[in-house]
C-alpha cells in the first residue's frame, strides 16, 4: 500500500513539473506579430517571395523584418507593383495601406507600426515622402516631418499631412500609453494645373476626331475628371458607343469626350477616357 502511495505522489509531482514546464515554454515563447494590408485596387500579397493572399489581408507572422510586395489588379492600364521592407513586432499589429495610380508619383499610402518605449506616456512619430510635410493632429498643426510628438493622449486621433504640389492625406490612428506609434506616409503629387482657357463655343473645326469604346473586362469604361487613372470618376460609357474627341492628352494619350449631351439650359458633361479601351474611327 505504501508503495502505491509513493508511486501516486511521484506521478503527481511529475505531472505538476510537466505542467509548469509547458506553461513556461508557452509564456516565454515569442508572440506572433500581426499585419493588416489593404490597397486600392485590390492586389496580390507576397511576403518574402511567397504569395499568401490578396488585399484586404490580415494574418500573423514571426516577428522581424519581412519583404512585402503588392501586385495590383490592372483593369484599364498596367500598374507598377509596390515592394518594401516592413519590421514586425511581437504582439503588435502593423498596418499597411497603398493606393495605386498610373505612376509612382501619384501613388500614396502609409505604414503604421508600434514600438514599446517603457515610458508611461503615448508618443507619435511621423515621416513622409516628400519631406517637410505639414503635420496636423486632430485639426491642430503640430509641425513638419520628420516629427515626434510627445506626450499624446491615448486613444483615437485624426492625422493629416499636407505639402505644396501634393494631395493632402488624412487617416485615423490609435495611440497607447507606453508605445511609440510611427506613421510613414507617402503623398501623391497633384496634377499640374494648366491655366484655364477663355470659354468659347466649340465649333466643328475644334473637333479632333471620333472614338469608339472597345470591349472592357468590366463591361463599361470609366470616365474620369482628369487624364489619369487615380482621378475622380465622373461617369461611365459602354463598349460600341462613339464620341467626338474634344481633346487628346499628349502625355497619356487619353481622350476628352462629351459623354452626356447638353440639355436645354444646361451644359453637357465632359470627361477623359483611357486610350487603352478607345479606338479612333473615321468621322
Amino acid at each position: 500500500m505504501r508503495k502505491i502511495k509513493i508511486a501516486l505522489i511521484s506521478l503527481g509531482v511529475i505531472g505538476l513539473l510537466l505542467s509548469i514546464t509547458l506553461f513556461l515554454i508557452g509564456y516565454f515563447k515569442p508572440k506572433k506579430a500581426a499585419i493588416f494590408i489593404d490597397s486600392t485596387p485590390s492586389s496580390l500579397v507576397f511576403i518574402n517571395g511567397e504569395q499568401i493572399g490578396r488585399t484586404p489581408y490580415q494574418g500573423s507572422h514571426n516577428p522581424g523584418e519581412i519583404t512585402l510586395k503588392l501586385v495590383p489588379d490592372a483593369l484599364q492600364e498596367p500598374l507598377s507593383p509596390y515592394e518594401t521592407k516592413v519590421g514586425l513586432t511581437s504582439g503588435i499589429k502593423t498596418i499597411v495601406r497603398r493606393y495605386f495610380g498610373s505612376s509612382e508619383d501619384i501613388n500614396s499610402g502609409e505604414i503604421i507600426s508600434f514600438e514599446k518605449t517603457g515610458l508611461a506616456d503615448a508618443s507619435l512619430s511621423v515621416v513622409s515622402n516628400p519631406d517637410a510635410a505639414q503635420v496636423s493632429l486632430d485639426g491642430q498643426v503640430r509641425g513638419f516631418t520628420p516629427i515626434k510628438i510627445s506626450p499624446v493622449s491615448p486613444g483615437k486621433h485624426e492625422l493629416r499631412l499636407d505639402a505644396t504640389n501634393y494631395e493632402g492625406r488624412s487617416f485615423p490612428v490609435g495611440t497607447q500609453d507606453g508605445y511609440l506609434l510611427t506613421a510613414a506616409v507617402k503623398l501623391a503629387s497633384s496634377p499640374k494645373q494648366e491655366p484655364s482657357p477663355v470659354p468659347e463655343v466649340l465649333s466643328e473645326s475644334k473637333i479632333v476626331g471620333k472614338i469608339e469604346i472597345s470591349d472592357t473586362p468590366t463591361g463599361f469604361l470609366r470616365v474620369r475628371e482628369s487624364p489619369f487613372v487615380s482621378s475622380i470618376e465622373v461617369g461611365k460609357v459602354k463598349p460600341g458607343e462613339i464620341f467626338e474627341i474634344l481633346e487628346e492628352d499628349e502625355k497619356s494619350g487619353w481622350f476628352k469626350i462629351e459623354f452626356l449631351p447638353a440639355q436645354t439650359g444646361e451644359k453637357g458633361k465632359e470627361g477623359w477616357v483611357s486610350n487603352q479601351y478607345a479606338t479612333k474611327v473615321l468621322p
